[in-house]
Parts: structure tokens; C-alpha cells; sequence
């Protein structure tokens, strides 16, 4: 059994594990226990009532969080053309064709997000074993494979974020850094589970939001109370 620092174990004695706290309750609690020596980001974990070894079950969304990740994504497009100016001027890290392709299939994978024109796919498909593991592989559903890319480019840079279910049927996603203010993290949260209710897919059956669990890079999970999530929802409505 792995054993824990001093201080994740005086963060673990802040949390009751018994109880489901309100969302607020939840944001601050996170971020006191945040001890690391480094801004800590701000982690959800949403368990959902689908079983993903069916297609038509599987939970694949985007949203854009109001106050972003507190991290600074950098941004891959893969296009030609006219499409390279677009995207150097849409403020993307890489921009690029088929050297690109070869250096990935080198090794270097320094981007956090790619953007795809569909033209550039028969070269990019070619990469779906590096990068369809770590989510980094351009997705129409996930509006990454388009020739709209300043207009990708730019919702990414503010703090667009893509999830989908694992293997445990729980999506997993960024919401900020302990150091955001607590109702920045309050409204990223609010966005994440209103997106993800947005996504629920047809073939799900029974109840479909089965829980919610907050923790930093560093800290212990800490249970949200599910009905006092969704009555925020309602209120922002």
C-alpha cells in the first residue's frame, strides 16, 4: 500500500468522507487542502449511470469554462495553405503539415490541444496510435477537425476543454487552480456538470448522475452533494 506525505495526510484530516458537500463547501474545502509548493489544479470527477463498452453509451463533449484552467494550452494545428496564416494569427504554438506528422511520430509531443483541417486528416490519421491515448487526436465531434481554425484556435486558448467516459464509466476534467478565486471554480463547475447533463446520451438508462468528487493535483477527493449541484444549475437558469 503507497504511503502518503505529512501533508496530504493533514489535508485527509480536514475531509469528512462520510459527507457529500455543498458546492461551495466543497470549492473551499479544496483549496485549503491544496499544500503543494506549486499551484495545484483543481480536478472533477463526475461518475455517470452509462455503461461505456457500448458505443451508443459512451459520454464525448466539449465546453468552454467561463474562467478557463488557469493553464495556458498550447495549441497544434495541422493545415496548409491559407490555413497557416489563419492559424498563426489566431495565436496556435505549432502550425504545420506533414514535417510536423514525422517529427510526433518522433517523439515530441510538446502541445496540450490539436486542430485539424479536413484536408490535412489523411496525414493526421496516421498518428491515432500517439495520439488517440493521450486525447490529443483532432475530433469533428469535438469541432477539432474543421477548417474554422482561428475561430478553434481561439476557443481552446480561452478555455475550451474536451472529456469523455472511461473505462469506469467517469469523466474527468480540469476546473482551475486552487489559487482561482472560490466562485471562479464555483462557475467552471457549474459549466462542467451542466455540459456533461447536456451530453447525456439516449441510450442511457436509470440515473444518470451517480457522483461528484472535487480534489487538487495533490489533495484527497472531496464528495459534492449531488442535489445541491443540480439546484445551483436550476438557479443559474
Amino acid at each position: 500500500m503507497p504511503s502518503h506525505g505529512k501533508r496530504y495526510i493533514e489535508a485527509r484530516g480536514l475531509v469528512d468522507r462520510g459527507r457529500a458537500y455543498e458546492p461551495r463547501e466543497a470549492v473551499d474545502l479544496v483549496k485549503r487542502t491544496a499544500r503543494a509548493r506549486f499551484d495545484e489544479t483543481v480536478e472533477v470527477a463526475v461518475k455517470l449511470g452509462v455503461n461505456p463498452k457500448h458505443a451508443d453509451q459512451m459520454v464525448r463533449a466539449t465546453v468552454v469554462l467561463p474562467h478557463g484552467t488557469g493553464k495556458a494550452p498550447r495549441v497544434l494545428v495541422f493545415a496548409k495553405g491559407e490555413k497557416v496564416k489563419e492559424a498563426e494569427a489566431a495565436g496556435a504554438d505549432y502550425v504545420g503539415g506533414e514535417e510536423l506528422v514525422a517529427k510526433i511520430q518522433g517523439g515530441w509531443l510538446e502541445f496540450d490541444a490539436t486542430v485539424a483541417t479536413p484536408d490535412m486528416m489523411g496525414a493526421v490519421s496516421r498518428l491515432g496510435r500517439i495520439l488517440g491515448p493521450r486525447g490529443l487526436m483532432p475530433n469533428p465531434k469535438a469541432g477539432t477537425v474543421t477548417f474554422e481554425v482561428a475561430a478553434a484556435v481561439k476557443e481552446i486558448k480561452a478555455g475550451k476543454i474536451e472529456y469523455r467516459t472511461d473505462k469506469a464509466g467517469i469523466v474527468h476534467a480540469p476546473i482551475g487552480k486552487a489559487s482561482f478565486e472560490p466562485q471562479k471554480l464555483l462557475e467552471n463547475l457549474h459549466s462542467f456538470v451542466d455540459s456533461v447533463l447536456r451530453a447525456k446520451p439516449p441510450a442511457a438508462k436509470g440515473q444518470y448522475l451517480r457522483g461528484i468528487t472535487l480534489a487538487s493535483s495533490m489533495g484527497p477527493g472531496i464528495r459534492v452533494d449531488l442535489q445541491a449541484a443540480l439546484k445551483g444549475l436550476a438557479r443559474e437558469d
